[in-house]
């Protein structure tokens, strides 16, 4: 685990690490980057790179800490990608089961498997389940969660590289929109973040704009419309 920079969690925890890419905004991937960092450091986790690997070993780590954190879980991979075995997703998802005490939040672009598989799961109040969208292209991910037995469901648009119009917003609790970052980022338009907070607001979904983005992220920060937009849903500890 570790104390993570991400604007809207506390702390990262990668029982499993690797990946693959599925779509257009996995282009740029920051763990792919970050994976190799780390395999340089000659970080044991990563010294297969960016493989997708199970880590049985990093399952206990939750129960270790003293207090109630926010858990971002597989920062560094995707929990429902085709090669990490069901059973060890189940071991993961009781580990989350045994500690009410943290909220734990999934982030997939599998929304295929985690329909197809959901059901095999205990969703205990403290997990929050997210599928990331991208772009138009890919809004059907949020229909496919929407149909999950997961009790809080979130969407992650980010990298936003183009417009979302018109989103179905039903049974969703939570909208996270952030621009893409890095060498050679894609632009983001300040009118499709407008927009999806204006949707966000309509339809009574707690809204959360985690930043512009570009080449210099710290610098265009994460204001809009004069403020900054931090809301989440409600903890259930």
């Amino acid at each position: 685990m570790a104390q993570s920079s991400i604007e809207w969690t506390e702390m990262t925890w990668n029982p499993t690490t690797g990946c693959t890419k599925i779509s257009a905004g996995c282009k740029f991937c920051y763990a792919e980057i970050m994976s190799k960092r780390l395999q340089a450091m000659g970080v044991e986790k990563y010294r297969d790179n960016f493989e997708v690997r199970i880590h049985p070993g990093s399952l206990n780590t939750p129960g270790t800490w003293k207090n109630s954190k926010i858990v971002f879980v597989n920062s560094m991979s995707d929990l429902f990608h085709k090669d990490i075995p069901l059973e060890f997703i189940k071991q993961v998802f009781q580990v989350m089961n045994d500690n009410p005490q943290h909220v734990f939040q999934i982030l997939t672009k599998r929304a295929e498997r985690l329909l197809d598989t959901h059901s095999e799961f205990k969703w205990t109040h403290n997990i929050w389940m997210g599928v990331s969208v991208e772009n138009d292209e890919y809004k059907g991910r949020i229909d496919l969660l929407r149909n999950t037995n997961a009790r809080v469901k979130f969407l992650s648009l980010e990298p936003l590289i183009g417009p979302l119009r018109n989103i179905n917003l039903e049974k969703i609790d939570w909208v996270i929109v952030g621009g893409e970052s890095g060498h050679n980022p894609r632009p983001i338009e300040s009118d499709w973040i407008i927009d999806i907070q204006k949707q966000c607001e309509r339809a009574g979904v707690t809204f959360f704009f985690k930043q512009w983005g570009g080449r210099n992220k710290k610098a265009n920060g994460r204001i809009l419309n004069g403020r900054t937009y931090d809301g989440m849903p409600e903890l259930e500890l």
